[in-house]
This record gives structure tokens, C-alpha cells and sequence, in this order.
């Protein structure tokens, strides 16, 4: 090999040279193996074993490196070929650590940082309105029938609202296709989309849930309070309405104060609340529920609604925290 060649040589593997790091396997005659028997007389490498001792060779492209540099001048560089790499792959190994954490924990955050959105459905006198308020105080929830909605919806003089208003001016029933309309505009008002919603015996027919679900309205979980019609019977009968402050009496499950012979003179007995005008309703709600029920199977949850008021609120703690575990009160 003549001189100009040699000296080249030198110059790149003196210290003054390290920017140079050997990314291929033979780099410094130095080659990565399992196998730790050591090299036949005709190679010519540096061998690294399975201990991560050194098997010598003399040779490189005809050039005798230990000869050249010295063994221990070998050994350095090649050590800290091996130093550098393991770094390296160190480094990739945590960036990939602290990429997955970061996008695990941003995954939890927004997950349970979602707004819950509830549907609730039962008959009538199955306990839908005490359940809508302790659910409305516990989990932040805004409330929403869709009486109320359609009211809100033709005072503020929103299209759909005047839509409906044509349509409750004349005394006609208000159609879906306006009812969704207002539905799908009050769920996407602030209040909604930050705190989460609990839609109150919407949708009550198979046409409205399927309506909703091509709005692209979807709950997390459907809770259905079951009480059987004999039972409803009874609360619906037994039913008194303090007309000068809206309170709800029951003759035998909450009665008013048996003193107070003023209030007892102006509760009113509902026209509709009679056995017979009941068990007409509670068909019709029969005839609609299950279909309805039958679209929300995946996140449909049975509460028995015939205990007291604090043991059905923690049945449906229980519910809402099975099909929604990040909104656990």
C-alpha cells in the first residue's frame, strides 16, 4: 500500500478524526457475532463474543491495525463505537416511552373530560322526575324534556321554534322532523356541549330515536325505570296537586300535613289521573318502549324503580358508572 494511502488511514482513525463513527458492522475490522469461537487464520477481523470479550484478528483490507495503532488503541475505539450506539438506542427507547405516556395520558384526559349524555325513560309515575333532579345535582348534567325545549325554542323565535309554534297555534300535534330539529339545536348550545345533557322521555317512539341517531345524536348510557302497571296504578290514583306552589302529594306514599286543613281543601285530584285514563297511557308507553329500548341495546340499563328514591338513585350510580367508568360520581 503506498504512503499516501497509509497516511489517509491514519488520519481518520486518530482522536483528532471521532467525528467519524462507524455505521456499518465491519467498521475498525470489528464485526458483531453470537458466536464466540474464535475466527479461522484466513479472516481477518475483531470479534466481539458473547461476554463481550474481544477475539483478535491482525488484518483489515490488508492492513494490520494493531500493528499499526497498538491493541490497546483498537480496543478504545471500538468501545466507544459501542458506547455511542447503545446511547442512541437508549435515547429512541425513551422518547418512545415518554410519546406513548404523553398519548395514553392526553387519551385518559379527554375520555374523562367528555360530557356524559344520558337518556332516561319510564312511565308515567315511575319516579322519572325525582330520579332527572338527583341526577341533574350529582353529576353536573343539564336537564332537558322536550316541553321545555319547545317552549325555549318558540321564545326565542329560533326557526324550528316558529315551525312549532304553527303547529301548537293551530292545536296540532308537533312532528318529528320539527321536535328533532329543536332537540338537535339545544344540544349543541354551550351549556350542553360543556357540561353534558340528560335528555328527560325523549325519544319516546322508534321513528324519533332512529331520527336522532341520523342527527348524529348518540348517548353513553339509556336508563329505563321498570315498575310494574299495577304499582303505577296506585302512585298515579293516589296523586294530589298543591295548585298555588306545584307540589305533588300522595295520599299514602307522601301525604300532606293532616293539620293543615287549607292546604287539604285546594289540593286537586288531575281529571287524567284516574285508573282508567292510566292504564290507556301506560299502553300506549308500552306499545313504543321496547321498540325504543331496542335501539339503544348497547347502552341500555334496567333500574327496578319500585324501591325508595335513594336506592334507585344508587342502582343508577351503579349503571352509569358501568357503561360510563370515567363518569363516576
Amino acid at each position: 500500500m503506498n504512503f499516501f494511502l497509509l497516511s489517509s488511514l491514519l488520519c481518520l482513525l486518530t482522536p483528532s478524526a471521532m467525528a467519524f463513527v462507524p455505521t456499518h458492522t465491519s467498521s475498525f475490522g470489528v464485526h458483531h457475532t453470537k458466536s464466540s469461537s474464535a475466527p479461522s487464520s484466513s479472516s481477518s477481523s475483531l470479534y466481539e463474543s458473547k461476554d463481550g470479550g474481544l477475539v483478535l484478528d491482525t488484518n483489515f483490507d490488508g492492513v494490520n491495525l494493531v500493528r499499526l495503532m497498538g491493541l490497546k488503541k483498537v480496543k478504545k475505539i471500538v468501545r466507544k463505537s459501542k458506547r455511542n450506539q447503545n446511547m442512541v438506542l437508549s435515547a429512541t427507547t425513551s422518547d418512545d416511552s415518554v410519546a406513548e405516556t404523553v398519548d395514553t395520558t392526553a387519551s385518559s384526559d379527554s375520555a374523562a373530560s367528555s360530557p356524559l349524555k344520558l337518556i332516561i325513560a319510564g312511565a308515567p309515575a315511575s319516579g322519572k322526575g325525582t330520579q332527572c333532579e338527583i341526577i341533574k345535582d350529582k353529576y353536573g348534567v343539564v336537564h332537558l324534556s322536550t316541553g321545555d325545549m319547545l317552549r325555549a325554542a318558540v321564545a326565542a323565535g329560533t326557526e324550528v321554534g316558529k315551525s312549532a309554534k304553527e303547529f301548537m297555534d293551530a292545536g296540532k300535534l308537533v312532528p318529528d322532523s320539527v321536535i328533532i330539529g329543536v332537540v338537535k339545536d339545544r344540544l349543541a348550545e354551550s351549556d350542553c356541549t360543556d357540561k353534558g345533557w340528560l335528555l328527560d322521555g325523549f325519544p319516546r317512539t322508534p321513528a324519533q330515536a332512529e331520527a336522532l341517531a341520523e342527527q348524529g345524536v348518540t348517548a353513553d348510557c339509556f336508563l329505563f325505570l321498570n315498575v310494574p302497571d299495577e304499582i303505577l296504578v296506585e302512585r298515579v290514583v293516589g296523586r294530589r296537586t298543591d295548585p298555588e306552589t306545584g307540589k305533588i302529594y300522595h295520599m299514602t306514599f307522601s301525604p300532606p300535613p293532616a293539620d293543615d286543613e287549607e292546604l287539604l281543601g285546594r289540593l286537586v285530584h288531575r281529571s287524567d289521573d284516574t285508573e282508567e285514563k292510566v292504564k290507556v297511557r301506560l299502553e300506549q308507553f308500552h306499545a313504543n318502549v321496547e321498540a325504543v329500548k331496542g335501539s339503544y341495546t348497547d347502552i341500555s340499563v334496567d333500574i327496578d324503580g319500585t324501591s325508595k328514591p335513594d336506592v334507585v338513585s344508587k342502582a343508577i350510580d351503579e349503571a352509569i358508572a358501568y357503561k360510563v367508568p370515567s363518569a363516576a360520581a
